[in-house]
């Protein structure tokens, strides 16, 4: 079995014990895994706001990790803010 790219520093036993794990975890599991992930992903950026943005607001810094992850196009029609205009409302 190949492994996508980014696993290929992955000893390939490795990978195989973690894909087993995988199948074996229940979906609400696999659910709840992922959402944890995405949880975290999403602190990460918003420290990095915070850090880039000492002095933003809460508002502000909830606008800038928005548009880390959406297309320009929905955060001006969601939020009334363009992100290439770098200056929330």
């Amino acid at each position: 079995m190949t492994h996508p790219e980014e696993f290929t520093d992955t000893d390939p036993r490795a990978m195989e014990v973690w894909l087993e794990l995988l199948r074996q975890m229940p979906a609400g599991e696999k659910l709840a895994v992922v959402l944890s992930g995405a949880q975290f992903v999403l602190q990460l950026y918003e420290m990095g706001v915070r850090r880039m943005h000492p002095q933003a607001s809460d508002q502000e810094v909830l606008l800038r990790v928005a548009a880390r992850h959406l297309p320009r196009e929905l955060m001006i029609r969601a939020y009334g803010w363009d992100p290439e205009n770098d200056q929330p409302g």
